[in-house]
């Protein structure tokens, strides 16, 4: 009984510890001199392939009609995430650092949250509680990213990085992002974010139509593997060498990812529906404290006192909307703490569409909408 109760614990540490390493690969991976977009498309790929078989199985007597609409939607759907929204992440991490990625991905729900609100699908009652927490959760996460976006502050000596002498200061030197770097890293970043939310919001239309989970993320991954290949021969031009693969970090950083993304299809899914969507993104932090301790011995990254501090301002936003929204009639928002990578995107983010208060799931790097009733994971 005890090992029945510990299970989701279990999965969903598991995952984060997963999720993290994928960071420190995929930044690896960048800065071996892989292509931010061919990242991306290559690892489309593998996830399209991945999912592929399992819908046609599973799903080959309960699939919905494929319409042209349908697919249009889908193809619009994709084209915020993954496309858009991998190709700014993956583009903002290789400016700045695995670390401060992480961190500042963490402020996806408040920015979900303040779409929502535009778009009239979340309703705030400013004198009920749950509505201010909400609210001042937002504001404080939004805070966060702009103190570690602008504010270095002094270096925090860990153990293993106060004495990094000879190679190792030299490669934390030659790795270390300059100021202006990080500003448009930042920016890139909130942008991804911002892509993601669009998503979210958008993905609510595709559920009225098309509820065959497994179908809709193998179409959308394949969507999503053409329009970064588009994307990606569109920036690199004629330079045809990026596409080269080898037995290295390159290639590791491409199946990992499609593998990392199957298996947390799965195993959050199971997790939210035995303990719900707001266990699942208790845990979301877990992968940024990961990928901080990894990232200080696999990149010799130095940690500083601003974007500490901005990252427990983030944090503290968090689970102020999470409180919040958990507090709601019409369904919970949890936050989808990671851009595509970073944490789990793997939880369920809520937002109740505007006619009948239904709610969208949503989760990490990829995402197939499901009825309101159930639960569900990226791939």
């Amino acid at each position: 009984m005890e090992l029945e109760k510990a299970r989701p614990f279990m999965a969903i540490v598991f995952i984060q510890c997963l999720y993290a390493l994928m960071s420190i690969v995929a930044k690896l991976a960048l800065n071996a001199g892989m292509s931010p977009h061919v990242l991306v498309a290559y690892r489309m790929a593998v996830a399209a392939a991945l999912i592929t078989p399992f819908a046609f199985v599973l799903e080959r007597n309960s699939r919905p009609r494929m319409t042209f609409k349908i697919l249009f939607k889908i193809s619009i759907l994709s084209l915020f995430e993954p496309t858009v929204e991998q190709n700014l992440y993956y583009s903002g991490m290789k400016l700045t650092t695995a670390t401060f990625t992480s961190a500042l991905c963490n402020a996806l729900p408040a920015m979900t949250f303040i779409m929502a609100c535009i778009f009239k699908l979340e309703k705030v009652k400013i004198k009920r509680r749950h509505s201010q927490a909400k609210l001042v959760g937002t504001m404080v996460a939004v805070g966060g990213a702009m103190l570690m976006t602008f504010v270095k502050g002094n270096v925090i000596e860990l153990p293993w990085t106060s004495k990094s002498k000879g190679f190792h200061g030299q490669f934390h030197a030659m790795n270390t992002p300059k100021q202006e770097d990080i500003a448009r890293g930042s920016i890139m970043l909130v942008a991804s974010c911002f892509s993601w939310s669009c998503y979210i919001i958008f993905q609510a239309n595709i559920l009225q139509s098309y509820q065959a989970e497994l179908s809709l993320t193998a179409l959308m991954c394949f969507m999503g593997m053409l329009e970064a290949t588009v994307m990606a021969l569109i920036w690199e031009g004629k330079n045809l060498s990026v596409w080269k693969i080898h037995a290295d970090v390159k290639l590791l950083a491409s199946v990992y990812g499609g593998l990392v993304s199957g298996l947390a299809y799965y195993v959050i899914g199971w997790a939210s529906k035995a303990r719900g969507p707001v266990f699942v993104s208790a845990f979301n932090p877990l992968s940024m404290v990961i990928v901080a301790i990894l990232s200080s011995f696999v990149f010799f990254e130095k940690m500083y006192l601003g974007r500490v501090v901005g990252s427990v301002f983030i944090v503290i936003g968090i689970y102020l909307v999470l409180w919040g929204k958990s507090k709601d009639k019409g369904g919970q928002l949890p936050p989808n703490s990671g851009c595509a990578e970073t944490v789990v995107k793997t939880d369920e983010q809520r937002v109740p569409t505007a006619d009948n208060n239904q709610v969208v799931p949503n989760s990490g790097q990829l995402m197939t909408p499901k009825p309101a009733t159930q639960s569900q994971e990226t791939v």
